[in-house]
């Protein structure tokens, strides 16, 4: 293992963490704290420790679902064993997902949470630490409950105690269960906790492009600012979204151009309205809703079919194809429908994607993420009335807003959820990925 100045690569803030003794160690806070890097080097220079001592060790990493460990927990200790310059002493595998010293066999292991029992029932031995990461976005803490006495079961004789790493970005609903969860540890002598935000960042880790993006929420939207970076359960109060973060503009200004249009559709048929919103993303990254189409079956004796529905969105497609000159580069609609999706396809060829959702709550974060960006507008047009009637609406349930699972009222809200789905699925595309 080459030399490396460790302390370097990891902020003074973080030096106790490093150092402590305790076998749970949790490391809250908001974004850019640079958590993650820390605990991912602090796992890698632990293995190394013990290898350099001609001991077979192994670090289990877990997130909420399998599908997100790739291109979280395992890139992130790929990066620390590259800053660490030991990369070619290293191995991976993708099935089974793995990182494996070659010469003594000590390995990283990834699992998600979304398969308790494979998790409970693992024997890897030699366990040294155990990381959660994103531990808030468990459903409960029964996971960790369950999983922690199978591997702490598994260390090795020549340690102690295996530790425990949690990390996560404090949920904005103070009555979320890890909020009330981390309350009761503080006492604990077992527990070591930490609190961190990009503020603690003194060895200028944080580029001035970000400190700049960072502003810009603190200035459009100061309690999303607090939550999102300072990591503060700020609360989530009655109306879901701040209206005023939702922009006007006549045009697209001649500044700007369309680079992209989305769709997003949510779909309803003898009851429940069908709405489509119909967007353009322009080379400033900005989000401008162009119209919105909305068929309301409660105003008509007659409902429409689901062709008759297709029609009306196909037209309502092509008018937006013909007034911007730009064909859609996706279009996105509720995951649930099947009867418009199968219509749409079978009349016109084309398939719409339909959206991976995620919880309610977390596609709504994508969406005030975005607006505290101050990035989305919505175009002067009297088809996107509705749009915003509806998303003055939105509200939390009262019943439920002090509960760990609040849930939104689901009234007049098909355009809200069309344009959840269209920020969701292009997520990647908006720049709102973590």
């Amino acid at each position: 293992m080459k030399t490396v100045q460790i302390t370097k690569q990891i902020n003074p803030h973080f030096y106790d963490m490093w150092l402590t003794d305790k076998p749970y160690i949790v490391c809250k806070g908001g974004r850019g704290s640079f958590k993650s890097s820390v605990i991912s080097l602090k796992l890698v220079t632990m293995m190394m420790n013990y290898i350099s001592e001609g001991k077979t060790v192994n670090v289990i990493s877990i997130r909420e679902n399998a599908n997100y460990l790739r291109d979280s927990v395992y890139n992130q200790i790929l990066w620390a064993i590259g800053i660490l310059n030991v990369q070619n002493e290293f191995r991976t595998k993708v099935s089974p997902l793995l990182i494996q010293h070659v010469q003594s066999g000590s390995t990283f292991y990834f699992y998600g949470a979304n398969d308790p029992m494979k998790l409970k029932s693992n024997i890897v031995g030699n366990v040294i630490a155990i990381w959660f990461e994103e531990f808030a976005n468990l459903k409960s803490v029964d996971v960790f409950d369950q999983s922690v006495p199978t591997f702490i079961r598994q260390k090795p004789d020549f340690i102690d105690k295996t530790k425990i790493f949690i990390s996560y970005n404090p949920p904005r609903n103070p009555y979320s269960w890890v909020n009330e969860w981390i309350t009761d540890r503080e006492t604990d002598p077992d527990y070591f906790i930490d609190t961190s935000s990009y503020l603690d960042d003194e060895l200028g880790f944080t580029t001035e492009q970000q400190l700049k993006l960072i502003e810009r929420y603190k200035q459009t939207d100061p309690d999303y600012y607090r939550w999102l970076y300072l990591g503060e359960a700020v609360g989530l109060g009655t109306n879901v979204y701040n209206m005023k973060l939702f922009k006007y503009a006549d045009k697209i200004p001649d500044d700007e151009y369309l680079i992209d249009i989305f769709y997003g559709m949510d779909i309803g048929f003898m009851r429940s309205a069908t709405a489509c919103v119909a967007c353009g993303f322009t080379n400033k990254y900005n989000l401008y809703l162009l119209e919105t189409w909305y068929y309301d079956p409660s105003k008509y004796e007659l409902k429409k079919s689901p062709e008759q529905q297709a029609k009306g969105v196909h037209a309502f497609v092509e008018h937006i194809t013909d007034k911007y000159g730009m064909y859609p580069s996706n279009m996105t609609l509720d995951s649930a429908d099947g009867g418009l999706y199968t219509q749409y396809w079978n009349m016109y060829n084309v398939q719409w994607s339909k959206v991976r959702k995620l919880s309610e709550d977390a596609m709504i974060d994508r969406v005030q993420d975005l607006l505290a960006q101050g990035r989305f507008y919505v175009v002067k047009d009297p088809s996107n009335d509705i749009f915003i009637e509806e998303h003055k609406k939105y509200r939390w349930d009262d019943q439920t807003i002090k509960s760990d699972h609040p849930h939104v009222v689901k009234e007049d809200d098909h355009s809200v959820d069309a344009f959840k789905y269209l920020v969701l699925d292009n997520e990647q595309e908006l720049g709102l990925s973590v």
